[in-house]
């Protein structure tokens, strides 16, 4: 037979309506030569290749084509059988044209859900089969069961209970109280018009908003049944109210202004087995490093591994360091490492952490009189793991460590114990280490389990554990802890009660440090003051467990008991944090954030899916916890699928979320299609995208977007890119992509601007920007803190027209951005008001002018009062975050009047330098013709602008009282590995900002000086914008 053609996946991108040959193998042994249309389904081809094998010898021994299935050899280079025969040749893309039918093996349903579930999450499940890990095969077992048994449960929702797990309301926030701020509830009647979808007549009702959905639906039936003389009037229980154009409806008591108008039981587990206690083994523990292999360095180095033990950020002995040998691909050590702790003081969650690294000797000066030389450290790999399994068995015996790169450090530091303990899976080019764990007893060594504490002398880590399962207190739980600092306050399990009296003297003094507003290390006698008074702590400042953590010491087992009450969530999320890994620890977090609703979750569920990255074993609290809400919410559900699917390119985390899908998929079968189809559509966007960027550098952009046209009018796009809920926004429908009105934009990695219509929305066009080649976790991360914002404001009755429009991530550097129709940039505005260049960015009438043209009479009043809010929102949002590279060009204003921000390159005070010369030099953007037109472009309208000044310090002082939130907020987001956000000192800028350090007098004092420089130096702004205008013809 001869050879296929190699075809690679830009073959299929370009030739999906042409024809190719494609040799097709049948179980008899036979092989046909078959012109197929790369646009044909598997379907078909199966349809056209029986057509012709009637025709062959053997024909009658084939049975029924339902009975066999296509195989083909996929572009990374591995067997793959193609279940879905709904999906076309040209998505499938084999390597090679050709297809082998076999005979179908197991269950076709399974097998079909397998195949789809591998497609959407970009990892074959097979993968995870040949691991052959016990701990991935528990994990999946588990989950497969705990999703299952939700998808069991789903099916018996009652009717409301469905719709609010397919259909979360989008609710407006409310205030909290009954100020005199702006939010309230409308007085004025509003139009409402009602369309039945059986009939297709319509009605229009004026209604009070404070009413419920069910009596505008009692209005449109009465109405009906007036009008077409119905007998009998149908009840209002039988109908729900949808948006038009929306998978988005309205139900509950809730009224209509608080509407956003736009199987078996599981088996018992397996005890185990007494061989012991960990706690008898007083001998200090070891490991010995047998050798390395796959070393690439310097021959004229010398290799050295340095190996520490942590727990949590806390090194728990001195680092101790191999010898020195010489530079080789398969270095040899068989050298013994000695740590400086006892395997009895060993906490549960100990991680060894390792570091291989070359050093050199650096050259001596010439009149150097220094007797040693001084060597340099260039740092080669890393690699972490846990000394317990994930059954709690401490290791023993050989083990090789894949590992992962090193880079040079700012600090120095060699060992990464905030890394994954996840081995490298790139086997076949990683350099790795053999190390072998000690057999320190003769029998199997566990960890004590919490029934077997119970039962002998407190000897263990911090652990917190429902007290309903011991203590019989619901409501509380029990915290078991050691301190190097408890020795003289050894306790027994009870009572349960501070045995000594502490003077009013250091009450007040702990009084002081719990309420210390500075985040500064507390000192030692301070340290020691706080674990004397724990019960203190418990009993009148329980919210502060994380200090109490923190000064910890986890290298020595002293006896130590206390209950401690369920925490705000405030709290509990700062527990997530990777400085508290005990997992009783995590498990009672987890607990406390339980009480949060789906609209609390989803504020923050981007920092619950980066805490994942802290998690030392597959199966953790916190993973059932975002699995159960995402099967009880569809919305949770789907962000959390694009949260994870979008960091399914890094090794690191590829195992742990490609799992967590697959449990979500075999939970919600049913979602399954709906996120297939988002897919499908990203993957043509990218192959748009790639087209665009060829094809830009050849031609010019008049001919490049015709030829884009011209591609977006196949019928693979046009299928592919309509009928589809929007990944930005589930509820939004892209009925059809407008070809006419794409385009790409001029940025070097020319950004995508599709345009998609929807017939039975009546504000026009849906916008979306699609992104290949940037990085938008730093967007999604800055535009959730503005959203936040937003929320906390309007909870405290302050509603400042904010825009924080959507961003998603969806792979490695992709991602959507929501376009903000009937809106421009301040630059465009300028530039077109103005005949030059230069004098653009100083015509202070530009923006003004524009507005009134926008807003004709009356109106024009309302869009001012638009633009004085949001910008007195965006003013102390941009400041906080210390949002950076702001020009002309990236804020905008909405023909309403509402200004905002948009690309969120650098922040936390990362601002953009030239030669070295900070170019931006004010707090945040604050021009007098900002101020111009929120004066009415009166000059003496004090009055106007006094107001403005006031809503600034307003929102200014709620975001102070809510500080702790954006600063463990910030934290938890230091696992994602954001270049300006990965160390604690990233996150001082908030501090400071916010200045959480002083009172809030001083703190409104210092706002005032803020504001008044930001005013008093906006000419250095206008010269920059005038720099930004000059090199950048914006009229393009």
């Amino acid at each position: 037979m001869p050879p296929g053609i190699y075809c690679p996946m830009e073959f299929w991108s370009k030739g999906e309506n042409q024809n190719i040959q494609v040799d097709f193998l049948l179980p008899t042994g036979i092989y046909l030569n078959l012109s197929v249309s790369c646009n044909a389904s598997l379907g078909t081809i199966k349809q056209v290749v029986w057509k012709h094998a009637q025709y062959e010898p053997l024909y009658h021994m084939l049975s029924d084509p339902e009975a066999y299935v296509f195989t083909c050899i996929n572009q990374t280079a591995e067997q793959q059988e193609l279940e879905d025969e709904q999906r076309r040749l040209c998505d499938i893309q084999p390597f090679l044209p050709v297809l082998r039918l076999v005979a179908r093996e197991g269950d076709r349903v399974k097998k079909l859900i397998n195949s789809q579930i591998s497609l959407l999450i970009g990892k074959g499940l097979h993968e995870f089969d040949s691991m052959q890990d016990p701990e991935v095969n528990d994990f999946r077992t588990k989950m497969c069961q705990f999703c299952e048994e939700r998808a069991a449960k789903r099916q018996q929702l009652s009717w409301a209970a469905w719709m609010e797990y397919n259909f979360p309301l989008q609710l407006e926030p409310m205030a909290k109280g009954f100020g005199t701020g702006l939010l309230h509830t409308p007085t004025k009647n509003i139009f409402v018009n009602v369309k039945f979808q059986s009939g297709g007549e319509s009605f229009t009702f004026q209604i009070a908003p404070d009413e419920f959905p069910i009596t505008l639906m009692s209005y449109a039936i009465k109405k009906q049944a007036t009008v077409f003389r119905h007998e009998t009037m149908e009840s209002p229980e039988d109908y729900t109210l949808q948006v038009n154009g929306k998978y988005e409806y309205l139900y509950g008591n809730y009224p209509l202004y608080q509407f956003q108008m736009s199987p078996k039981p599981p088996p018992l587990p397996k005890k185990k087995p007494n061989y012991g206690s960990l706690w008898s083994l007083e001998q200090p523990f070891y490991i010995e490093l047998v050798q390395g292999s796959k070393v690439n360095a310097d021959e004229r180095m010398k290799l050295v591994v340095q190996a520490g033990l942590f727990h949590g950020n806390e090194m728990l002995c001195k680092m101790v360091s191999s010898s020195e040998v010489n530079v080789c691909s398969e270095p040899v050590w068989k050298q013994r490492l000695d740590f400086d702790i006892n395997i009895c003081d060993l906490p549960r969650m100990a991680r060894l952490c390792f570091a291989l690294y070359a050093v050199i000797e650096k050259a001596k000066k010439a009149r150097s009189t220094k007797k040693k030389s001084k060597k340099a450290d260039c740092p080669i790999a890393w690699v972490n793991v846990m000394l317990f399994d994930y059954k709690d068995q401490l290791k023993t015996g050989e083990c090789c460590l894949h590992m992962w790169s090193s880079f040079p450090d700012e600090k120095g530091e060699l060992l990464n114990p905030m890394g994954t303990v996840q081995c490298n899976p790139n086997t076949e080019s990683a350099a790795s280490l053999v190390i072998c764990f000690p057999n320190v007893a003769s029998h199997p060594v566990y960890y004590p389990s919490f029934e077997q504490v119970g039962g002998m002398d407190v000897k263990s880590c911090i652990s917190i554990l429902p007290t309903t399962s011991y203590f019989h207190q619901p409501g509380s739980w029990v915290l078991w802890g050691f301190s190097e600092l408890s020795k003289p306050f050894g306790l027994r399990l009870s009572p349960l009660y501070a045995l000594f009296c502490d003077s009013h003297e250091q009450k007040l003094q702990l009084k002081e440090i719990l309420e210390r507003r500075s985040h500064t290390e507390l000192y030692e006698h301070e340290k020691d003051l706080v674990w004397k008074m724990r019960y203190d702590i418990r009993d009148q400042y329980p919210q502060a467990l994380a200090k109490l953590l923190i000064i910890t010491k986890w290298n020595k087992h002293e006896d130590v008991a206390q209950t401690w009450p369920e925490l705000p969530v405030l709290n509990a999320l700062e527990l997530l944090d990777f400085s508290f890994p005990d997992r009783y620890v995590g498990s009672f977090a987890i607990n406390s954030l339980k009480k949060l609703t789906d609209n609390e979750l989803f504020q923050y569920l981007l920092q619950l899916v980066q805490v994942l990255k802290y998690e030392s074993y597959l199966d953790c609290e916190l993973t059932k916890f975002l699995l159960d809400r995402a099967l009880s919410n569809r919305k949770i559900g789907h962000f959390l699928f694009w949260h994870l699917r979008s960091e399914m390119h890094v090794p690191a985390v590829a195992l742990r979320f490609g799992l967590i899908l697959e449990a979500y998929c075999r939970g919600s079968t049913h979602h399954i299609k709906v996120l297939m189809k988002q897919g499908e559509a990203l993957n043509k966007m990218k192959a748009l995208n790639d087209f665009v960027k060829v094809s830009s550098q050849k031609a010019t952009k008049p001919q490049t977007k015709e030829m884009m046209h011209v591609c977006m009018k196949q019928e693979t796009y046009l299928e592919a890119l309509s009928h589809l809920q929007s990944p930005l926004n589930p509820s939004i429908i892209l009925a059809e992509v407008c070809v006419d009105q794409c385009t790409f934009m001029d940025s070097k990695m020319k950004p995508l601007w599709i345009v998609f219509n929807n017939e039975e929305t009546s504000g026009g066009g849906v916008g979306i920007i699609f992104k290949n080649g940037d990085d938008l976790r730093q967007d999604m991360l800055t535009l959730q803190m503005i959203q936040l914002m937003d929320v906390l404001w309007k909870q405290e009755g302050l509603d400042l027209r904010m825009t924080p429009y959507g961003c998603l991530s969806t792979g490695d550097k992709t991602g959507l951005i929501e376009v903000v129709m009937h809106s421009d940039t301040i630059a465009n505005i300028q530039l077109n008001k103005s005949n030059m260049v230069a004098t653009a960015a100083f015509n202070k009438d530009a923006l003004l002018n524009w507005l009134k043209s926008k807003n004709p009479g009356d109106a024009l009043e309302q869009a001012i009062e638009e633009f004085t809010l949001s910008c007195a929102g965006y003013c102390v949002a941009t400041y906080v975050l210390g949002i950076g590279d702001r020009h002309s060009d990236n804020i905008m204003i909405r023909e309403t009047g509402q200004l905002f921000h948009i690309d969120f390159g650098h922040f936390l005070g990362n601002f953009k330098t030239k030669f070295g010369i900070n170019r931006e030099r004010v707090p945040f953007i604050l021009t007098y013709d900002f101020v111009h037109v929120i004066q009415q472009g009166k000059t003496n309208n004090n009055e106007k602008f006094e107001r403005f000044r006031g809503y600034c310090e307003k929102a200014y002082m709620i975001l102070r009282r809510h500080g702790l939130l954006f600063l463990h907020l910030f934290a938890l987001m230091k696992a994602a590995g954001l270049p300006e956000l990965s160390c604690s000192k990233d996150i001082q800028y908030l501090k400071d900002s916010l200045a959480l350090g002083k009172t809030d007098e001083e703190a409104l004092k210092h706002f005032r000086l803020k504001f008044n420089e930001a005013l008093r130096e906006s000419w250095k702004t206008k010269v920059n914008w005038l720099a930004h205008n000059v090199s950048k013809d914006n009229r393009q």
